[in-house]
């Protein structure tokens, strides 16, 4: 009860005239979990050291449900887990299609942050992402500026300002044709960590290495501190919503997961442009002006040891076996798809599927990879903690009939024997910081947990708008100035 009264008088405080002109929202689409307390040393004052020392800091903010990068880029836009907003995996089986179905705005079963913004008057919403899936996914409503990167490395958007071509063409991704990606302070005559190898016959691989390095990065905040300068942002007497979804990271962190150098190298650039970002925001619109929150829209594995990754990359259709053989009992039920973690059953004319997911399920446990199911039925391989992160993750149309969990750090079988995968339920992927800066947030710090549903609901409170429709989570009135 306690809990509930605080948050309403968090929404009340903030609906007047204290909510900022500017909330700027960068969502890292991967932030290793262990980042800051290895860095420590060698980040810059003004960059997330800023925002350790004077902002809120929770280390422990728990996506607890299946962590692909749309689902969770919903779940924090929406304060609500997959099973209510409906974007359970980046993509599913469509049984009406009979095919895969990509998470797109139009599956959004839930309202956003961004559209609850835009539907007060004189606001403003804009959404900067890599992809223009994630942008539109995040923003919800077709109310929000959004920008996104091109095949040829350039941003687009719904609503092109007239200074962008200017824009692209000053910060031209071809300048970084073959750049060379050097460790931070390098020695001289250092080699470099990658280059960015460009050739006219193979574009798509340039772009590849382009998204996925300090360069691509830094170009999402160039165009940022853009709009902030051309559109005024925090400047007039409305509130407007800046959103970048960083995505560098997590193209990063499919080839090389958490742990790499790389990794660390692209965390520590982004430290530097983050402290550029910040002193930009100080100036203008303001100290008093601006709020700044950073969260991780999930965390991610270590890759595989060379000599292990036979037996922890996972062949999706050796799992589907596994789970048709349990199915030895029931006459005419066979495994229609498995797409990744979910297991779709044609169950025929059974009066009760009920016991056929069973049999698939335990069928898939056979297989050396699988830890654990849940199926559509409200049946678990386990009853714990875990349960509920399976509970979150799954829709009973769109997760089929079966959800699996592989084995800590196992990873799906693609690319070539390289790198990694997202959506697991364990800690690595699921547990990520959040930090809020601003005079409307305490200098704190919380080791206990929170989870990323409680986010919209406090953003909301700050700006002074009603929270998402389907939003569970609670507003983290112990961070805010009151």
């Amino acid at each position: 009860m306690g809990v509930w009264v605080l948050a309403g008088l968090a929404g009340r405080a903030f609906s007047l005239s204290n909510r900022p002109k500017l909330l700027v929202l960068v969502v890292l689409e991967q932030f290793p979990p262990n980042f800051l307390d290895s860095a420590d040393t060698q980040l810059a004052p003004g960059g997330f050291r800023r925002l350790l020392e004077k902002g809120t800091v929770y280390h422990d903010c728990r996506h607890s449900a299946s962590t692909f990068t749309c689902s969770s880029l919903a779940t924090l836009a929406t304060g609500a887990w997959p099973a209510e907003h409906g974007i359970v995996a980046d993509r599913w089986y469509d049984r009406s299609t009979r095919a895969p179905a990509a998470a797109s705005e139009e599956g959004l079963l839930a309202t956003t942050l961004a559209a609850q913004v835009a539907a007060e008057p004189g606001t403003r919403v804009t959404v900067i992402g890599l992809n223009p899936a994630h942008a539109r996914i995040f923003a919800g409503t077709h109310d929000a500026r959004l920008f996104w990167m091109d095949r040829g490395g350039q941003f687009a958007a719904n609503e092109p300002p007239d200074w962008l071509p200017a824009f692209n063409a000053a910060n031209s991704p071809d300048n970084a044709h073959n750049a060379k990606w050097m460790v931070l302070n390098a020695a001289a005559g250092a080699p470099p960590l990658r280059v960015l190898t460009y050739s006219p016959d193979h574009p798509a691989e340039f772009l590849a290495l382009y998204q996925a390095s300090p360069f691509g990065q830094a170009a999402q905040f160039d165009l940022a501190s853009e709009i902030i300068v051309r559109e005024h942002l925090g400047q007039g007497d409305t509130l407007d919503f800046l959103c970048i979804l960083s995505g560098a990271t997590a193209l990063l962190g499919y080839e090389t997961g958490a742990r790499s150098p790389l990794m660390r190298q692209l965390m520590l650039r982004l430290d530097l442009r983050l402290e550029a970002f910040l002193n930009q925001l100080s100036e203008t619109p303001g100290e008093s002006a601006f709020a700044f929150v950073l969260a991780g829209g999930h965390g991610a594995p270590p890759v595989p040891d060379p000599d292990m990754r036979a037996l922890m990359a996972v062949n999706g259709t050796a799992v589907a076996q596994a789970a048709e053989s349990g199915l030895a009992g029931f006459s005419g039920v066979r495994i229609e798809k498995y797409i990744y973690p979910f297991l779709y059953l044609n169950t025929g004319s059974l009066r009760d599927p009920e016991p056929a997911r069973l049999a698939a399920a335990r069928g898939a446990l056979s297989h050396p990879a699988v830890a654990g199911y849940y199926t559509a039925g409200d049946a678990c391989s386990t009853y714990d903690a875990w349960e509920r992160r399976f509970r979150n993750s799954f829709h009973p149309r769109r997760s089929g009939s079966v959800m699996l969990a592989y084995r800590p750090e196992f990873v799906e079988a693609y690319g070539a024997d390289r790198g990694i995968s997202y959506g697991s339920l364990y800690n690595y992927d699921a547990r990520v910081p959040l930090m809020f800066y601003g005079p409307q947030f305490r200098a704190a710090r919380f080791e206990s947990p929170v989870e990323s549903v409680d986010l919209a609901p406090t953003l909301a409170s700050v700006m002074g708008v009603p929270p998402p429709s389907s939003s569970t989570g609670r507003v983290l009135s112990e961070a805010l100035q009151l």
